[in-house]
């Protein structure tokens, strides 16, 4: 069977790491099945939906790389709900209903008052003609519910339980009895995710829906939608939502997780894409060379059914890691384009103390701008400045040098190599001296070492 799968997201707001997780599982799978992975924007909300956010959308992924192969857009597909409403309503399951909303509240107080669960009562089903041309008369105009295969005789053999082998989660039952009748037609005519998810996923030929663990019950009642319309139903996997570091929901905190907020702090989108789907598996969390050698690790049986742990440290902690290990070749571009030189010498230098990318600008500075000079040790920086070689530098000209620092000053261990860190650097820590002291350059070095700006 040939993998299809789709990441539907509402362009109402900015896609974050929740929504990434999803996109990348889905992704993942189509990846390593050799399948297809679409693009579907759930842009029927008219009121929120934009065009900003859609392309926003689209900017987030291909900066993650996740390229797909089709885009539709549910608010060109009206034509293909209306037709598949009226098959409904031919077929008996889809009604009308004229309740407010405040009326459909108070039926639902009254039932909890009676201790009775608060299921819409069908009275939509039990109105005459002529009731509902009264209704209408008055202004009203009905919202349409799909009629759930449940108590009813007359829609057997449908089961009240619906069950489906979960590709995460395993065995799954949802008895669509304790439910109300879903709303999947507004009074205003706009359809609803539950409804027009399911149209989408029958006609585009969706094999396989993955998604979170918030809409399994979702998924009860579209199974039964994909049997009203005589369509076959996909195999679903629901994973796990995020929870933060302290152990707490972080579905409101989702917002200061933008993709476009961690792409601007610096993380890379390859750190991203192995924290996100790395964790909730049973894969330790480590970089991946690539988007292809993640694809080779993905399992559904990797994936746990507890909350996945996001925490933006351990992100940040990742993202410093995969910099340690990035080759020049994939940063050249942007290290010129940050106007940083040196090549792969300066590179090979600066990575293992980097954190984000723009951290090596701030080490091109140390290397080649102006550096207000830090002495500690007077008398060993000068010594140090007279027994400089002659150029030109290479990588044995540090253990030579220091070799005759030692002799000369009798120094040695932290003594000898503080002074020269802060004299050369400015800083307590950095890269290995041997490797920045060609890239420093003698005259560079000398001016430094005898105090003088360089």
């Amino acid at each position: 069977m040939s993998v299809t799968v789709r990441f539907a997201p509402s362009p109402t707001g900015r896609l974050h790491v929740g929504n990434i997780r999803t996109a990348l599982l889905n992704w993942l799978f189509a990846r390593q099945s050799g399948g297809a992975f679409w693009l579907r924007l759930d842009d029927t909300d008219t009121q929120r939906s934009t065009e900003e956010f859609a392309e926003g959308i689209r900017r987030d992924l291909e900066w993650l790389g996740l390229r797909w192969s089709r885009e539709e857009r549910q608010s060109l597909r009206t034509d293909r709900y209306v037709a598949a409403a009226e098959l409904l309503k031919a077929r008996g399951r889809l009604y009308s209903c004229y309740e407010s909303e405040d009326e459909l509240d108070r039926k639902r107080k009254r039932q909890l008052a009676r201790g009775l669960p608060p299921i819409y009562d069908r009275a939509g089903l039990k109105l005459t003609d002529t009731e509902r041309a009264a209704l209408e008369a008055e202004g009203r105009k009905p919202h349409w519910r799909f009629r759930l295969a449940n108590s009813d005789a007359d829609l057997a053999p449908l089961p009240t339980i619906v069950s489906w082998n979960d590709l995460i989660r395993g065995d799954q039952t949802v008895d669509v009895g304790s439910l109300s009748d879903p709303v999947v037609i507004r009074a205003d005519g706009s359809f609803l995710y539950t409804f027009t998810s399911v149209v989408d996923d029958a006609e585009f030929g969706v094999t396989h829906v993955i998604r979170g663990e918030d809409h399994v019950t979702n998924t009860g009642v579209q199974v039964q939608l994909f049997e009203a319309l005589g369509k076959e139903q996909p195999a679903f996997g629901h994973h796990s939502l995020l929870i933060g570091a302290d152990g707490h929901a972080l579905s409101k905190r989702l917002g200061a997780l933008s993709i476009e907020s961690l792409r601007e702090a610096g993380i890379e989108p390859l750190a991203l894409a192995s924290y996100t789907a790395l964790i909730g598996t049973s894969d330790p969390i480590e970089p991946q060379p690539n988007l292809d050698a993640l694809a080779g690790r993905f399992a559904f049986s990797k994936i746990s059914t507890g909350p996945a742990r996001f925490d933006p440290e351990e992100l940040k902690a990742l993202n410093a890691r995969l910099l340690h290990v990035t080759p020049y070749a994939a940063v050249a571009g942007r290290l010129e384009e940050m106007g940083i030189g040196g090549g792969a010498a300066f590179w090979d230098t600066v990575r293992g103390n980097l954190s984000v990318l723009e951290d090596a600008a701030s080490w091109w500075q140390v290397i080649g701008g102006e550096l207000a000079p830090q002495i500690e040790d007077r008398e060993l920086t000068d010594k140090a400045a007279a027994l400089l070689p002659a150029e030109p530098w290479d990588d044995t000209t540090w253990d030579t040098w220091v070799a005759a620092l030692k002799t000369a000053s009798g120094r040695k261990g932290r003594a000898l190599f503080h002074p020269l860190r802060l004299a050369l650097t400015g800083r307590e820590d950095g890269p290995e001296l041997k490797q920045l002291l060609p890239l420093i350059g003698r005259s560079r070095t000398e001016a430094r070492l005898l105090g003088r700006a360089a």
